[in-house]
């Protein structure tokens, strides 16, 4: 298991500005194969106001999102490897949206690296409550350049 500065230092891999930073803390890290990450959904984030006013819920392309910042820290930190660089996402499949949390929540993230093909990663993932219920299942692909 990687060490707690390991982990920060993966976290930080990602290019995304902190207002759009969907993963507030690695808990686990196999590097480039599989990971657990922890995002708070605290209430005060911008995009609640109008999704929607007075009954604040997440927005499900949000918890895609969360997905693929996870899957970018997979693809960022496979042994051996350089990072790539301009990293994004560029597919999303079968993506089943079962829940969706409130603020207070936090979203429990798992995924793992399914393989590469040059430049394109796929991860597939779930996503859960605090409570254990899936919220989320799906696969995304990210590319990159090398």
């Amino acid at each position: 298991m990687p060490s707690s500065s390991d982990l920060i230092q993966a976290l930080s891999s990602l290019p995304h500005g902190s207002e759009f930073r969907f993963i507030d803390e690695l808990v686990e890290l196999i590097p480039g194969a599989s990971a657990k990450a922890v995002w708070k959904l605290k209430g005060d984030e911008e995009f609640l106001r109008g999704h929607f006013p007075g009954a604040p819920l997440l927005p499900g392309v949000l918890m895609i999102e969360a997905l693929a910042q996870l899957g970018g820290i997979l693809i960022q930190t496979r042994p051996g490897e350089a990072p790539l660089k301009n990293m994004r996402l560029t597919a999303v499949r079968q993506i089943k949206i079962l829940g969706s949390i409130t603020p207070g929540q936090s979203l429990h993230l798992s995924g793992a690296l399914q393989g590469m093909l040059g430049n394109l990663g796929q991860v597939t993932g779930e996503i859960r409550d605090d409570a254990g219920n899936v919220i989320l299942t799906g696969a995304v692909t990210l590319a990159g350049e090398g």
